[in-house]
């Protein structure tokens, strides 16, 4: 269960536990001379985290601890057999690949990434990063059925997995979605082909406690037709809206926008949609961004003209098939690549970007930006 509070509260309990366990069984050093630790977090927390990484164990030590600011890392689902599922973190500072703990089990994670008869074409995954936590949402089994009756959420502070309220209906190849630190589902299919789960949408607020009738899943306004039910779709946070299309890829496409004030589904701006040619990810809900995957062209949705302008353009983006936003970068995933990151600094003037290779023999199914994990005292 996911309860109200906050992260940074989370963050000071598990500093002040910290700070006790360490002077009561295994004095240290102080982080600065003369003065006491928590006053020299508070210096210490003003620097880059890089610089402090290589200058001592106990500063490296102290920028992984709940009460340093966290730094935003990759997180990836990521696959090294046709049906196995592993979850990852990118430590930008240190380089480093670190394997999350596994979710609960049981029971048993039950996912077909790749069909037997389709081994060419990846089955969805569908997660997401919401309000500091990683979500895994939808999928199918090995009997082309829902798998996740209930989200699984990762918390990089308390470095742990839960169980999320179960769904109204499970379901597979739908819409998924983040909005204001909630979560949307839409469409896909059930057990089985339904018009009804076609065209229905549930949500399902973080910040909300469980029990008395909060906290759970619940229907908001749904869909007008079934159109949305083709494809393992995202449904993008913008702005106090949801946008989303019918389809992936560079086909022609059909596009709405739930409006939360609202609670009403729209048609898309037509320079939106049209410029729709690819994988969309959002920065903090404020910026939104596409990769046009047959151009290899990055590109910044502008409201005021209705049009996508050009960020950065390089063939590595050639075939991008998911993408994430978050802490000034953009993430994204290449078709033709899945054994690789491309990490683009939209912030920088100009735009640079690089390759992070993912562990050997491992795909990425799914890319997200998310604070660092804490990591407990060594």
């Amino acid at each position: 269960m996911v309860t109200s509070t906050s992260p940074s509260s989370k963050r000071n309990k598990l500093a002040l536990h910290h700070h006790h366990h360490r002077h009561r069984h295994c004095p240290s050093p102080p982080l600065l001379p003369g003065l006491p630790d928590h006053v020299a977090q508070l210096c210490l927390s003003r620097l880059p985290p890089s610089l402090l990484f290589s200058v001592s164990r106990s500063w490296r030590r102290l920028i992984y601890s709940p009460a340093f600011p966290p730094f935003f890392s990759i997180y990836a689902l990521l696959s090294s057999s046709p049906n196995s599922l592993d979850f990852f973190t990118f430590d930008p500072i240190s380089s480093k690949w670190n394997r999350l703990p596994p979710p609960p089990n049981p029971p048993p994670l039950d996912l077909m990434i790749h069909h037997p008869s389709f081994l060419s074409r990846h089955l969805p995954v569908q997660s997401l990063a919401v309000s500091g936590h990683l979500l895994l949402l939808a999928a199918t089994t090995q009997n082309l059925l829902p798998a996740l009756p209930r989200p699984l959420i990762f918390s990089p502070v308390s470095n742990s997995w839960q169980f999320g309220p179960p769904l109204i209906t499970p379901r597979r190849w739908c819409a998924a979605g983040a909005l204001r630190g909630s979560v949307y589902v839409a469409s896909g299919i059930g057990s089985f082909f339904s018009t009804d789960v076609a065209r229905s949408v549930e949500r399902w607020d973080l910040k909300k406690p469980r029990g008395g009738g909060r906290g759970d899943w619940e229907k908001v306004s749904g869909l007008k037709d079934r159109r949305f039910s083709r494809d393992a779709i995202d449904a993008v946070g913008w702005r106090g809206k949801l946008c989303m299309v019918n389809v992936k890829g560079d086909a022609p496409k059909e596009g709405l926008v739930y409006d939360l004030e609202r609670d009403l589904w729209e048609e898309m701006p037509e320079g939106m949609v049209g410029g729709w040619r690819g994988p969309v990810a959002a920065m903090d809900e404020e910026e939104m961004y596409v990769v046009d995957e047959g151009g290899g062209c990055l590109r910044r949705y502008n409201p005021v003209g209705d049009l996508w302008e050009q960020v950065i353009q390089s063939n590595r983006l050639k075939g991008a098939v998911q993408m994430a936003a978050g802490g000034g970068r953009v993430c994204i995933v290449c078709g033709g690549s899945r054994g690789e990151i491309v990490v683009v600094d939209v912030v920088a003037s100009p735009p640079w970007l690089r390759v992070e290779p993912t562990p050997p023999g491992m795909e990425v199914v799914a890319v997200h930006v998310l604070p660092r994990m804490s990591a407990p005292e060594s």
